[in-house]
């Protein structure tokens, strides 16, 4: 009998984590989800507590783990901007020590390792879209800067843990990304506005609603980063993972409103300090490198979460 992969998932109960563990359990692996339930849920992996190849264990990451594993996925970290400026402290922390200590489980185990890092690496952008060779323009001082500096600081990390210790590193840049089990109360525009909509409260669009994003459907997205953990030996990226798809803000909430057949009115609020005012993936390595691009439309996965959000409302 073939023995199984042992997968180590930091971040599993998560919005991302728990779809990777889903997956990563489909495919025949023995999954270990790490997580201290800091903003993840047992609920998001409640259906997989029975099955014998998932174990949970409730852990920091900002504390070592001592674990014999294959592959590890790198993706404890607050990653809405309501949690991870609510500690800011905390959140840089968890990036760097958290990086830190897995990297130095994979040294010890030869485990190959990935780090899931993020399209606010760019800051805000001047130019678009953005390809993995452009290098930001961002504010390293700011509040979002937890998250935006951290996430660098992780991917340096990484890069040397490779040159130094030859470890095998993969990192992938995440874009927007949306889908069942987003946190209700996360703060991320895609989950506000449904909520909000299927509450029948004004939908709130922070500065003119202009701004553009790139919306990632979570099955897409956990996909590519399948295909980045499993690309072939020497390829590191970073490699962008989004949908190359734009669309303003306020054009988002106009198709929430559309589908959720609510009679909500648009509000205006001031603009976040540090906001980005677009972000699209240019995503060309990731097809060339990973034959992969995402499949699934914003109307098609706006009704999937919607549907998840009426549930458990």
């Amino acid at each position: 009998m073939m023995r199984r992969n042992r997968v180590v998932v930091t971040g599993g109960a998560g919005f991302l984590g728990s779809h990777l563990c889903d997956r990563l359990i489909a495919d025949g692996n023995d999954v270990i989800c790490v997580d201290n339930l800091f903003t993840g849920s047992k609920d998001n992996i409640r259906h997989l507590l029975g099955n014998p190849y998932f174990e949970f264990i409730r852990h920091d990451v900002t504390q070592p783990i001592f674990l014999e594993c294959d592959q590890i996925y790198n993706l404890a970290c607050p990653a809405s901007p309501l949690w991870y400026q609510k500690d800011p402290i905390y959140t840089t922390k968890t990036s760097l020590y958290g990086a830190l200590n897995m990297l130095g489980l994979a040294n010890r185990t030869g485990a190959r390792i990935l780090q899931a890092s993020t399209s606010e690496v760019y800051g805000d952008p001047e130019c678009n879209p953005q390809k993995e060779s452009y290098r930001g323009n961002v504010n390293t001082i700011g509040p979002r800067s937890c998250y935006d500096e951290g996430k660098r600081a992780a991917e340096t990390l990484f890069f040397d843990y490779h040159r130094q210790h030859g470890v095998d590193i993969k990192v992938m840049r995440i874009f927007n990304t949306y889908g069942p089990r987003m946190d209700i109360g996360d703060g991320r525009v895609v989950s506000n506005f449904i909520v909000q909509a299927l509450r029948g409260e004004d939908i709130t669009i922070y500065g003119d609603g202009s701004q553009t994003r790139s919306f990632c459907y979570v099955d897409d997205l956990i996909e590519g980063m399948t295909r980045v953990m499993n690309s072939r030996d020497g390829f590191t990226g970073p490699v962008n993972i989004g949908n190359p798809g734009e669309f303003t803000i306020r054009a988002l909430a106009e198709k929430v409103i559309e589908l959720t057949g609510t009679s909500s009115k648009l509000i205006f609020q001031e603009l976040p300090v540090d906001d980005p005012t677009q972000r699209r993936p240019d995503i060309s390595l990731a097809k060339e490198e990973l034959e992969w691009q995402p499949h699934v439309m914003l109307e098609e996965g706006l009704k999937k979460t919607i549907a998840y959000f009426e549930r458990i409302l």
